[in-house]
């Protein structure tokens, strides 16, 4: 989760349910260490009432604090408290793939759906069938590509859904009989095309740069425009980002 969602009821409320968490915070949560770790990281509490050390309760967090790209320090919340069998490298990576949910929202309503295409249906229990119909075929596709990704010992991300999604539509035109033995085969082919047509290559992290949000004006709306959009480059430019453990806790 990004920051502003850590708090002691919402951390409680996930671990119940068995789900481990790893959260961007401000600098005052658990900005106390109770202990240090061997890899630079620190366990800290996050007290009921704040950061007030008066206050009883809390839970205990592991601090994971970098930059990327010599930035700004990030710092990650989680309740994953081995360094050993979670180092804090790839948690601090693994915290950029967040913006991964954005890229299925995408894939969905862009490019598997349609661009500016509106659900058919009128009748609310049609328009919830519908979407769910939608999510079903996400599900599937989505399954697919990560069937093709470990039989090829690849990054699920490496392999294109746009691509997937085509040659299943293309699969599904030509269906007429013995559906089993067809799907089987169409699952065959895709294994054969992974590197050669599916294989996107390496992908780098996903992230943006925090702007300073401008109001919209109607005297300027073109200038507004401008201003928005002319830091933007395109995305194969962008260089891979390095992430480095803050130095003011690594030991």
């Amino acid at each position: 989760m990004d920051r502003g969602f850590p708090g002691f009821e919402l951390w409680k409320a996930y671990l119940g349910f068995g789900a481990h968490l790893l959260i961007r915070a401000r600098s005052p949560v658990a900005h106390r260490p109770v202990e240090y770790l061997p890899d630079g990281t620190y366990l800290g509490r996050m007290n009921l009432g704040g950061q007030k050390g008066a206050h009883p309760g809390g839970v205990l967090v592991r601090v994971i604090e970098y930059r990327v790209d010599g930035g700004e320090v990030v710092r990650l919340l989680t309740d994953l408290l081995d360094p050993v069998a979670y180092p804090a490298a790839e948690l601090a990576g693994l915290y950029h793939a967040r913006w991964e949910a954005e890229s299925a929202f995408r894939q969905i309503k862009t490019f598997q759906r349609g661009p500016v295409e509106v659900l058919r249906s009128g009748d609310p229990d049609l328009v919830r069938q519908e979407v769910w119909a939608h999510l079903v075929v996400h599900h599937c596709l989505t399954r697919v590509i990560m069937c093709l990704a470990d039989d090829n010992g690849i990054n699920p991300d490496r392999v294109s859904f746009v691509k997937v999604l085509r040659h299943t539509r293309r699969s599904v035109v030509r269906q007429c009989a013995d559906t089993p033995k067809k799907i089987k085969k169409f699952l065959a082919v895709l294994a054969a095309k992974v590197r050669r047509k599916l294989d996107n290559g390496a992908r780098r992290l996903r992230e943006a740069d925090r702007h300073l949000k401008r109001p919209d004006s109607k005297y300027s709306s073109k200038l507004s425009y401008r201003i928005n959009t002319r830091d933007r480059q395109p995305t194969r430019r962008i260089t891979p980002k390095v992430i480095t453990l803050h130095t003011a806790i690594v030991q």
